[in-house]
Parts: structure tokens; sequence; C-alpha cells
């Protein structure tokens, strides 16, 4: 009997010890990697396919460790994906990530205005996405052609926003992404409108009105323009005929107000072919709503608010432009 009970304490004390080991090792911070590592987690991956890629990459010391990991944790749901390892991470920790999808990504901020190669810029920047990929992408109207039969490239359907992209993302993939955007902030505010003239008229809003609460008067100033058969007169529609023919320099050029090119509004009237940039919501609405005024014309204020000075009469604008380089000259 005494021997028996010898035994059965002696397996209790190595259970203990056991158990005290096994917990040491799955909560204990483990680092085998000198650069950071990437690793996905495929879809229909087991968890044996996952401890063999963890212990390979030096996330774990041993497979056999994320396994035990897992079995204790049998009802947690791991999420596909890739993910991304910088420190030291205990197998348990390791578990909860895949657990919670902790997945990497960039955020991606793309602002209201930017046209596609103010974007393509961007995006290179923040992603690594190539800025040549994602004008090629841009330049394909396919994705829009629905809803603007007449659209020759993804021009102003570009949803400004902040986009979360991975590693492998596309710039097909992102430009879904955006115009996915777009048709959710449209199908909110279109109400029947014709999207290529309102998206066009509202990518002049967006470029003339740096101050949003200036948007629904400057909108104004363009129904009111086109009501009465006026030419738009709108600076960067110049700069936009200049960018698609490679000749913008920074500055707007005499020769760029006499170009033919059809986006350049100081020679032709009406609307250009297109949107120039991308509007965000703001210039969308004043684009469908636009404030009832009597303007026909505004300025730029010269104490760089970013305002303007609107005006009824030729008489009035020229007063307010000579005062604007009255100041601007001081």
């Amino acid at each position: 009997m005494r021997t028996l009970l010898k035994l059965i304490a002696g397996l209790g004390i190595v259970a203990i010890l056991t158990g005290g080991y096994l917990t040491s090792q799955l909560t204990s911070p483990y680092k085998g990697f000198s650069e950071p590592v990437f690793l996905e987690v495929k879809r229909g991956m087991t968890t044996a396919e996952m401890a063999s890629e963890l212990a390979r990459s030096g996330v774990v010391s041993a497979p056999w460790l994320f396994v035990v990991a897992r079995a204790l944790n049998r009802s947690a749901r791991l999420q596909a994906g890739e993910y991304h390892f910088t420190t030291a991470a205990s197998p348990t920790d390791v578990l909860h990530r895949i657990q919670k999808g902790d997945i990497y990504f960039t955020e991606l901020l793309l602002q209201e205005g930017l046209n596609i190669f103010d974007m393509a810029t961007a995006v290179e920047k923040q992603s690594g996405i190539r800025a040549a990929d994602f004008l090629a992408a841009a330049k394909n109207p396919s994705l829009i052609q629905d809803l603007d039969p007449t659209a020759t490239s993804l021009e102003g359907y570009l949803f400004p926003s902040k986009y979360r992209i991975y590693r492998h993302t596309t710039a097909a993939q992102l430009t879904k992404q955006m115009t996915g955007e777009f048709r959710t902030q449209w199908a909110k505010m279109g109400n029947g409108a014709n999207p290529h003239k309102t998206i066009t008229l509202a990518s002049l809003v967006e470029r003339e009105a740096q101050r949003h609460e200036e948007q629904p008067q400057v909108s104004s100033v363009f129904h009111n323009r086109l009501r009465q058969g006026m030419k738009l007169d709108c600076d960067p529609t110049t700069v936009y005929a200049a960018l698609l023919e490679n000749r913008y320099r920074g500055t707007i050029h005499q020769s760029d107000l006499a170009s033919e090119n059809p986006y350049n509004t100081y020679k032709h009237a009406g609307l250009p072919p297109g949107p120039i940039a991308n509007p965000g919501v703001g210039a969308i609405r004043a684009a469908l709503a636009p404030a009832e005024t009597p303007y026909l014309y505004f300025v730029a204020k010269a104490d760089g608010s970013g305002g303007h000075n609107f005006s009824e009469s030729l008489k009035q604008h020229v007063e307010a432009v000579g005062q604007y380089h009255r100041a601007t000259k001081r």
C-alpha cells in the first residue's frame, strides 16, 4: 500500500513538473529571426502546416509548441491573411494574433481634389504600388463605364478616402476598391442625376474651392455661367489640359490659356469633356445643389485664407482682381 502511494505521489510530481514546463514554453516570448517576418496563413491551411511555417521562420522555437497551443484552444477560429512579426512573442500570443486576424496592412490616405497623376505619386509614396502601374489602371475606364459610358478614364471616380491595402494589393485591386467606394457614396446622394456631368462639375468645384464652406458658392458661379452660355474660365482645367499633353511647367502660361485642348475652358464654353480631379462628398453635393446667388465671378483673397471674393458684375470682378494684385505686390 505504501509503495502504491509513493508511485501515485511520484506521478503527481511528474505531472506538476511537466505542466509547469509546458506552461513556461507556451507563454515565454521567443524570437528566432533577425529581420521582420511576413507569414501568410492561407485559407484551408492545417495547424501542422502553420506550425511548420512559424518554426521555419523563427516565430516559434518548435512546431509542436504551436500545435499544443492550438490544442488547448480548439474553439479558436484562425483567420487567413498575412501576418507581420517584428518582436519576440510566445506561442500563445502568436495563436491569439492569428485568432484575432491581426493582419498586416497599410493605411493609404488619398485627399480630395487629387487628379490621377497626383494620386499615382501619393500611392507610390505610401505603398508598394508603382506610380506607373496605378496610372495605367486609372486610365482604364472599364470599372465605371456602366455608370458613365462616356468615361475615358477613372478620373473623378476614384473616391478620396482612407484605404486599407496589403503588401500584395495590385493597382487594379486598389482602383476597384476606390471606384467601389465611389459607387457607395453616389448611391447615397446621386438621386438620378447624370453622373458624368455632376462629377465633372464637382471636380472643378473641388479644385477651385479650398474652403469647403465656399463650395456651394463656387458651384453657383459655374451654374450661372453655364446657364448664360459663358465660358467657365476655370484655371484648373487649363492645368489639366497641359498635364494631359505633358507640358505643364508648374504655372499657367499664356500658351496654356490659348491651347485648343478641349479641357481648356478659357477656349471652350460649357463643361470640359470629363472630370479633372476626384471630388469628395462636399463638392459633389455642391454640384448637385449649388447656392442661389447672382455671382458670375470669383477671385482668391490676398490674405492667404484660401477664401474668395465673389462678384455679380465684370466691373466688380475687375476691381476685386485689382485689389488682389495690389495686395500681393506688397
